[in-house]
């Protein structure tokens, strides 16, 4: 069937898409993470899915797992992997308003990516309402951990993976009506800076600032950026009382490879900024990290599949490899066929401009439903 006759529309997606960001649900708060999955289990009950609830730690949100009746449910079928967590703390609607202008829909999380997990249920909704069986049996795993890296949760996604045909991750799109075929490697780092305390007013020459050498590691730290691997400060904290010299200062590093050997030699590099000498000590501990993806034969059958779809439906389309690193990583690096950045259209996530084009909305859920109606167990 040709999915332009699918009855998508893009007023009736955003108006169901408002709810799911009016309810902010930044990463580190569980109750608010839980607020949201609350509203996605029920859209998807109400869509017949058998709902689980997993709470993988008690610091952060749940899990939803969400299976669909099917023939073949004791088959391997197609994974739909989304997290519910976002970047803004509560209180991000005052300055984020949910608000339309033009082709433009602002909100936070609204791209990234509950406008994604948003059509990748609707394309389920449309084939349900067109009488369509997928040839292959589909669960969605909403996840609630994965902007910071997704620590209490990558078992959970690799299991499911692991019994997957195929993963899709509805991730923002890519410019040009794109999507995600790999992504690069990712590290974070740990930095702590220890120093020496004394009164500022009056004893400061005996104190050694943690923060001063906090600043200078900063500035090593991100000069070592190049174009094999990147290195960013995205997070500092130092000091309670501004007449003390520092004794400890806190940082977290991002570090990005497109391969991952140059990842693991930025690692070493990193480690070597570890000083347990001197009158102010420096401590660096590697944190989370992610895998390469480097699109394999079967996941490059995905994108011709999506490329093809692209084609009958009239729509550009593109594929890349991209930073910023995603849940795909997991799965890609399994080798578990992946096709990433099947979200929606838009831009400036992570900001407080972030925003959608409501236009794709419609467009990029009839790709969505052409590769869940695409995808057999021949594939």
């Amino acid at each position: 069937m040709n999915m332009a006759h699918l009855g998508f529309n893009d007023e009736d997606m955003l108006a169901g898409l408002k709810p799911w960001v009016l309810c902010e649900s930044p990463s580190y708060d569980p109750a608010a993470v839980n607020r949201m999955q609350d509203i996605a289990a029920h859209d998807l009950a109400v869509m017949g899915a058998s709902i689980e609830r997993i709470s993988p730690h008690s610091s952060i949100g749940d899990c939803i797992r969400a299976r669909f009746a099917h023939p073949k449910s004791d088959q391997p079928g197609l994974l739909i992997i989304g997290h519910m967590d976002t970047v803004h703390p509560l209180g991000t609607l005052i300055e984020l308003p949910f608000k339309r202008d033009g082709n433009r829909c602002y909100g936070p999380g609204i791209c990234d990516m509950k406008g994604g997990n948003y059509l990748a249920l609707e394309a389920i909704r449309q084939l349900q309402k067109a009488g369509l069986e997928t040839p292959l049996p589909i669960t969605v795993l909403f996840t609630s951990d994965e902007e910071i890296g997704s620590p209490h949760t990558r078992a959970l996604i690799e299991a499911e993976a692991a019994r997957a045909k195929a993963v899709l991750i509805p991730e923002p799109a890519r410019q040009g009506n794109g999507v995600t075929s790999g992504r690069y490697a990712v590290a974070r780092y740990d930095v702590t800076t220890y120093g020496r305390p004394s009164h500022a007013g009056l004893r400061l020459s005996e104190g050694r600032s943690a923060i001063r050498k906090m600043a200078e590691k900063i500035i090593d730290i991100e000069a070592m950026t190049s174009e094999d691997c990147s290195f960013s400060v995205g997070v500092m904290n130092a000091g309670k009382w501004v007449n003390c010299v520092s004794s400890k200062a806190n940082a977290e590093v991002l570090s990005m490879s497109k391969r991952q050997e140059d990842l693991d030699n930025g690692i070493a590099r990193m480690l070597d900024h570890n000083d347990p000498n001197g009158e102010v000590i420096t401590k660096i501990k590697l944190g989370l990290t992610r895998p390469v993806w480097t699109p394999s034969t079967a996941d490059l059958k995905l994108v011709e599949l999506a490329n093809d779809l692209a084609t009958q439906l009239g729509q550009q389309f593109r594929h890349e490899s991209s930073g910023g690193g995603s849940d795909g990583n997991f799965t890609g690096a399994m080798g578990v066929p992946t096709l990433d950045g099947l979200g929606v259209a838009g831009d400036k996530y992570h900001t407080l401009e972030e925003h959608i084009e409501i236009d794709s909305l419609a467009m990029r859920g009839r790709m969505m439903a052409g590769l869940l109606m695409g995808i057999n167990q021949n594939f």
